[in-house]
């Protein structure tokens, strides 16, 4: 058994000389999925739950039987491994690859799975031995610090509305962008298709169009991005050590993004009407939307389901 629910007990699968644990573990797992979290024996009365990781090393699905609990409305498995001086294999795997399983008898759901920063571990520690006092006896009987997960469910739970997340709001700016974008490629298209005419409209005419959405999606981008170097990403980097490359790519990507909305921006003002190749405009705009659009649906791929499962859209006005 991997994990003590409250009391301090001792008699633990682990330490039996010549005891098969994983045999052991796969009949308390088959108890606990044939009676929806309700256990016999040695284990009646303990609230625990079955946690599906995917191997560091293998890719494999491993399952763990663990204590479980729950503060405001977040499941919460301690890395204590009874006290051991070596953290137990699942703990490496959410570090790897931080999306699980939670089965709790009458729940299961998705999550991914964080490690807070040490403030917020020390803290969540004091919870959790309040209610298990057994996890102070395992931290007792070894030097490294043992880790709290706090899982954090993906998707509502059952009955409940769906809440929107920080990452849904990372999508609808992100669509909001890219339609600033199209808005810019169709304005250069009249350009093409209309020929002189087009070219000398004067009230307003098309370049100070143009200009005045540019400024007003470059500041938009510049903001945005500006927001989640200064605050979101080092909260996800502390967290999710996984994202760790992820969110390093997205820091430098962000400086590229910096030009790029500098480049479109002069890219605009420099259009002068009966000068200007309108063809080769577009085909520069079309070159600087393409590296935005590549950076936008990368961030969407990385980070959007750990931003969703830890913090709410924010709130405007």
């Amino acid at each position: 058994m991997s994990e003590d629910r409250a009391e301090s007990r001792e008699a633990q699968p682990e330490s039996w000389a010549g005891f098969d644990v994983n045999e052991f573990q796969r009949r308390v797992i088959a108890e606990f999925r044939a009676n929806n979290g309700k256990m016999s024996g040695m284990f009646e009365g303990w609230t625990l739950t079955v946690l599906t990781t995917v191997g560091a090393r293998s890719g494999l699905r491993r399952e763990s039987i663990l204590g479980y609990l729950e503060f405001d409305g977040k499941g919460i498995v301690v890395a204590s491994a009874n006290g051991a001086d070596k953290h137990p294999a699942w703990y490496h795997n959410i570090r790897r690859n931080p999306i699980v399983t939670v089965e709790t008898g009458t729940d299961t759901y998705q999550a991914i799975a964080a490690v807070p920063p040490a403030r917020e571990r020390d803290k969540l520690f004091d919870r959790v031995i309040t209610e298990a006092p057994g996890y102070a006896d395992h931290q007792a009987r070894t030097t490294r610090e043992i880790p709290v997960v706090v899982l954090n469910r993906i998707g509502p739970r059952p009955g409940e509305e769906r809440v929107k997340g920080m990452g849904d709001w990372v999508v609808e700016v992100h669509g909001w962008l890219r339609e600033e974008l199209g808005t810019l490629r169709t304005r250069v298209d009249r350009v093409i298709e209309g020929g002189a005419d087009t070219i000398e409209r004067t009230q307003p005419d098309l370049a100070q169009q143009m200009r005045t959405h540019c400024l007003s999606f470059c500041g938009a981008l510049k903001k945005h991005h500006g927001g989640e170097d200064a605050a979101v990403f080092p909260m996800l980097a502390r967290q999710f050590p996984a994202l760790a490359p992820a969110l390093a790519r997205l820091g430098e990507e962000h400086k590229v993004v910096a030009r790029l909305q500098d480049d479109i921006q002069q890219l605009v003002d420099g259009f002068v009407p009966g000068e200007t190749d309108p063809a080769q405009l577009r085909t520069d705009l079309e070159r600087l939307a393409n590296q935005l659009e590549s950076h936008f649906a990368y961030e969407e791929e990385t980070i959007v389901t750990a931003l969703n499962a830890t913090a709410p859209a924010p709130r405007f006005g």
